[in-house]
């Protein structure tokens, strides 16, 4: 075979293998996003529901300053430091579908969840009661921060964001620990490959 043919080939294969880290890198960075998404989705039982309606001291709007919603995905409120602005989630006896865009000032500290009711019939009916819940979608702990950060002069709202904070903080730190175990390998791979190096040079 031509050596131009055989330099061909290899230049060849060299791309092939570049082109395929870079796409696995790719894919692979995405996949860890929905993977960490994801992590919080699925069942969760025995879950302590409340009831409230537009005509307690709320009035008719939610925490954003949007209408509540009592249609096809409903409101909900809770502790945002437990359930973070945005989580929905389906009543697994009702199928019915609900977002968290609210908070109440009782449900703080509390793992409990108030759904809105269009009427004060349904919510009475409703009353308290203990259901499975599925996780359709993760809310944004950043984001409740935001919304959260204008309102601090409110006892409960700090307790929601140093609650907040301090899941961040450890997340973050977690990622840092990781980061810098990774250094460490690296540089320990560095300096045994320098020690090889030297030996080497002195041989």
């Amino acid at each position: 075979m031509p050596k131009c043919l055989n330099l061909a080939t290899a230049v060849g294969a060299v791309a092939f293998i570049l082109v395929g880290c870079a796409e696995q890198s790719v894919v692979q960075k995405p996949l860890a996003a929905v993977g960490a998404a994801n992590s919080h989705l699925g069942r969760m039982s025995n879950v302590r529901t409340t009831a409230y309606t537009r005509k307690e001291k709320g009035g008719v709007r939610n925490a954003l300053g949007t209408y509540l919603s009592g249609h096809h995905v409903m409101s909900a409120a809770a502790d945002w430091s437990r359930f973070p602005l945005g989580t929905r989630f389906r009543i697994c006896s009702t199928r019915e579908e609900y977002i968290i865009d609210d908070y109440g000032t009782a449900l703080v500290g509390s793992e409990t969840i108030d759904l809105y009711k269009p009427t004060k019939l349904e919510m009475k009916r409703w009353g308290v009661r203990n259901v499975d819940i599925d996780i359709l979608q993760w809310g944004s702990e950043e984001k409740s921060l935001q919304v959260l950060g204008p309102r601090m002069k409110h006892a409960q709202v700090q307790k929601m964001v140093a609650s907040l904070q301090k899941k961040n903080r450890s997340a973050t730190v977690r990622v840092a620990s990781n980061s810098t175990q990774s250094t460490a390998k690296a540089g320990n791979s560095k300096q045994a490959s320098a020690k090889a190096a030297s030996s080497r040079t002195l041989d």
